[in-house]
This record gives C-alpha cells, structure tokens and sequence, in this order.
C-alpha cells in the first residue's frame, strides 16, 4: 500500500464559491483603486537648466520639406541620414542632412547641409558642410554638444577609382562667430 506523500488539502479543491469570491475580491480592489487616487505631485524641481515649457519647444526642420541645392537631373534628391540639436545656442533645434541623388547604378557622392528654420517657419538650407563636388560618401552623423560630428569615405587623389574608396576621415564643425568652423576631432584616422 503506497502513502502520498502530501496528504490532500481540500482547499486545494475549486469549487464554484471559490470563483465567486476571487470575482467579488478582485471587483472590490478595481473599484476602491478608482476611487482613491493619490494626490497631484507637489515636490520641487532639483535646481539644474531651466527647462522650457512644451508649447515653447520648436520641432527640428523635416528635411522632407526642402529643396536641396543639389542637380539630380530626372533622379530625386535622397536624404541617407538626419541628425538634429541645437548647433547656434538660439535654444531652437537644427537638423542636419547627409543628401545624394538617388541614382540607379554606383555609390553617388554626398553632401551634407544644416537647415534651420526661416522666419514663416520653413525648414530652409543655411550651409553645406560637405559638398557633393568632394567624393565623400558619409557613413556615420551625429549631432553631440552643439557640433556636427561625421566619418566619410573619399578618395587620396582623382586618379583613385569611384569604387574604391581608400580614405576614411573624421570631421567636427562647430557654430563660431557666425560660421561653422571645421576641425579633426581626436583619434581622428585614415585608412
């Protein structure tokens, strides 16, 4: 004759009253849940940059809404990659655009433009950082700090072949008495 091992409890047994009360228990805590809400938050702000109100925050420019200075001939104008932050210090965010033709063959060279937006509120082209007349195929934009930081591929001289690439370059532009200023930021390298 075998014994079980744990003797069988009987309410480990549902019976239909067991249901009935789980409902009426979990009705009860639903409805004294709605009832008793906490009070609207009162705790002070921790001292830090003052924040601006949501309805005062500007969106950055869509890169969709412009028209870039770019000849494409019968192909449109493509944006690869975005980036946005404020880059002046006027608190309103820019948006910056890597920018090539869509073409249907072949890696097109890219430019990279900053667009703000203008007095109607229009996202509008304010400055190219990398021209598409430079071969550079940008594969890395970021926007850190109020500078414009990108890594792009191009070519050693003209003799180098459209293929192939055979540098890699680093490069930081930042807002300076009303132009952006180039630099190589560190541990910039080639390859």
């Amino acid at each position: 004759m075998q014994h079980p091992a744990v003797p069988e409890l009987a309410h480990t047994r549902t019976r239909p009253i067991h249901w009935v009360a789980t409902a009426t228990a979990v009705a009860a805590v639903v409805a004294l849940s709605s009832v008793l809400q906490p009070d609207a938050a009162t705790a002070a702000q921790a001292a830090g940059p003052k924040a601006e109100p949501a309805q005062a925050r500007v969106a950055a420019p869509d890169p969709a809404d412009v028209t870039f200075p770019l000849d494409c001939g019968p192909v449109k104008a493509l944006v690869q990659k975005k980036a946005s932050g404020d880059l002046d210090g006027d608190g309103r965010p820019e948006t910056v655009a890597v920018v090539h033709c869509d073409a249907p063959m072949g890696t097109p060279p890219d430019s990279v433009y900053v667009l703000t937006r203008s007095g109607d509120d229009r996202p509008r082209v304010v400055a190219t950082l990398i021209d598409v007349k430079e071969r550079r195929t940008v594969t890395d934009l970021s926007v850190t700090d109020g500078s414009v930081l990108a890594t792009y591929l191009g070519y050693s001289s003209a003799d180098v072949p459209s293929c192939c690439p055979d540098v890699e370059e680093d490069a930081k532009w930042r807002w300076n008495n009303g132009a952006f200023v180039r630099s190589t930021p560190a541990g910039a390298h080639s390859v």
